[in-house]
């Protein structure tokens, strides 16, 4: 029968591969052809290292200078080696560009339009090539809204094996989306789509559930429990649903349904305007019970607008709940979207172009916002292996190419990031995350290589140590010597020497940044 594999890369796109009993990820992705990094296939290469985030495998052989037993144990494995033995959900260090597969392109006819209240409509589409969308419960796709060049990102509110597409939306005066949906729609009208993207999907469920929605953020919650429906876990699940007003109060006939299909599924509500026929008044975090909570051995997943993303988290942070995993899929903002208030636009083509080394990592794809709101080492350690990958490969393309100008600019921000840092312990954090971003990112700002300028932006590296990183961390010591290292390589273009630099800086960096984790993590 064999497992199903996901495959999330750096920009956003996740593919879902079928691979085989006694298959490997490797060979199943090829395929698929999907090009997954690789160069030895023989377990001795580490080329083809990824973090595995969910589920369970058969590491296969491998010696310790491809991987060594404690990555094993930390969740690395190597795509070449591994055999799955459940479903996996594997983060991929590449682009789906430089992978050569991307988020597809469907079309659909329009086959249902439910207008549930003035302020919700949920609609359903039945898909051409439907057997090529494979997605994973909790993603979104980029709908092109008919008539019009705007496109908007919604979730699907049905689990990835169900034939039809259904999504959710909140009607807004302005939105281009709601107005079409509300004024034009009708049955067999042709929509196109593109993904799947997004990293907020349903993790192989090995701890309870908390399940947090706040307005139409219920959609990718309904795919969750669809998804769970299939195979229900022995550990509880519990949903909470907020809304506005009276009208923003829809599906609680799909919520009912599923007490039936899951045994250990129960769930309540609240409205935060008063006098709503909603049990409670308020806001979801008034109604979370510690049972919930479990002490922190549970895994979170919340949809909706930044506001509730943001006062759940602090609101754990003043119960002293730390989360074993916290998922989150945050609305863009207003403003970004066109009047739509819960919905994510990707950037236009025009906008890419003309800001593209401004433009936010999420931009690009969509306003959307999804991942893990607390990171753990293991996500670190692979962000900053991807750095080292992407580091190793702009220097190739530069080495021996870079005016004397440019190697000056280099030389001024490598010593920029010595001014705060001292005796080794970094004394001015803000600074010092900065600077070191500046000087890491130079290199992928003169390449004129727009993919591997992307794919850097897209790392999460600058954020994880603006937000661990306090004054007086520790730090390793040859951190800023490294940087002026690096640049007199350069200048005498020797590659052995820079290589060896950037791969050691990478390992001394995953073990500074553990400790960092370690020391915030201890005062909390």
């Amino acid at each position: 029968m064999g497992h199903q594999v996901a495959l999330s890369f750096e920009d956003g796109v996740t593919k879902v591969i079928k691979v085989g009993d006694y298959e490997t990820v490797m060979d199943a992705a090829y395929k698929a052809r999907i090009n997954i990094p690789s160069d030895c296939r023989d377990g001795a290469c580490g080329t083809c290292k990824t973090f595995c985030d969910s589920g369970s495998f058969d590491p296969g052989d491998f010696i310790d200078d491809a991987m060594t037993e404690e990555e094993l144990e930390k969740g690395y494995l190597l795509t070449c080696q591994a055999v799955p033995e459940s479903d996996l959900a594997l983060q991929i260090p590449a682009t789906s560009e430089s992978a050569k597969t991307s988020a597809i392109t469907f079309t659909s006819t329009l086959i249902e339009l439910d207008k549930h209240s003035e302020s919700t409509i949920s609609f359903s589409l039945e898909v051409q090539n439907r057997e090529a969308l494979a997605f994973l419960p909790g993603q979104y796709v980029n709908i092109k809204v008919p008539g019009t060049d705007a496109e908007r990102s919604y979730s699907f509110s049905n689990g990835p094996d169900v034939e039809k597409a259904s999504f959710m939306v909140r009607i807004t005066p302005q939105g281009a989306m709601s107005e079409y949906l509300r004024d034009r729609a009708a049955v067999g009208d042709t929509i196109e789509f593109t993904g799947p993207y997004g990293s907020f999907f349903l993790r192989d469920p090995k701890r309870p559930l908390l399940l947090l929605a706040g307005g139409t953020g219920l959609a990718p919650l309904l795919a969750i429990l669809e998804k769970l429906s299939q195979n229900p876990p022995a550990t509880p699940i519990h949903l909470i649903y907020g809304v506005s007003r009276e009208a923003d109060i829809v599906g609680l006939d799909w919520l009912r349904a599923y007490e039936a299909k899951l045994p250990n599924f129960t769930w309540d509500y609240i409205a935060s305007e008063p006098g709503t026929s909603a049990p409670h008044t308020g806001y979801v975090t008034q109604i979370i019970e510690p049972t919930h909570l479990n002490d922190g051995d549970v895994d979170v997943y919340l949809c909706g607008p930044p506001p509730m993303v943001n006062a759940v988290s602090k609101w754990l942070d003043s119960e002293n709940i730390q989360p074993a995993n916290f998922y989150f899929e945050r609305f863009a903002p207003k403003e970004s979207t066109g009047g739509d208030a819960e919905t994510g636009a990707p950037a236009p083509a025009e906008k890419i172009q003309a800001e593209g080394d401004t433009i936010s990592r999420t931009e690009a794809v969509s306003s959307l916002e999804t991942g893990r709101l607390d990171f753990r080492k293991e996500d670190s350690f692979a962000q900053l292996d991807a750095r080292m990958g992407l580091e190793l490969a702009v220097s190739e393309l530069l080495l021996g190419r870079l005016s004397e100008e440019q190697l000056r600019q280099f030389r001024r921000l490598a010593e920029a990031t010595t001014r705060s840092v001292s005796a080794g312990t970094v004394q001015d954090p803000e600074e010092f995350a900065r600077t070191n971003e500046e000087f890491h990112e130079y290199l992928f700002v003169v390449c004129d290589n727009p993919t591997l300028l992307e794919s850097y932006r897209r790392l999460d590296v600058h954020a994880q140590m603006a937000a661990t990183f306090e004054a007086g961390t520790r730090i390793f010591e040859r951190v800023t010597q490294d940087h002026l290292d690096i640049v007199d390589a350069f200048e005498r273009h020797d590659k052995a020497r820079v290589r060896e630099l950037i791969t050691g800086h990478a390992q001394a960096a995953k073990e500074t940044m553990a400790g960092a984790i370690d020391a915030k993590t201890a005062d909390h």
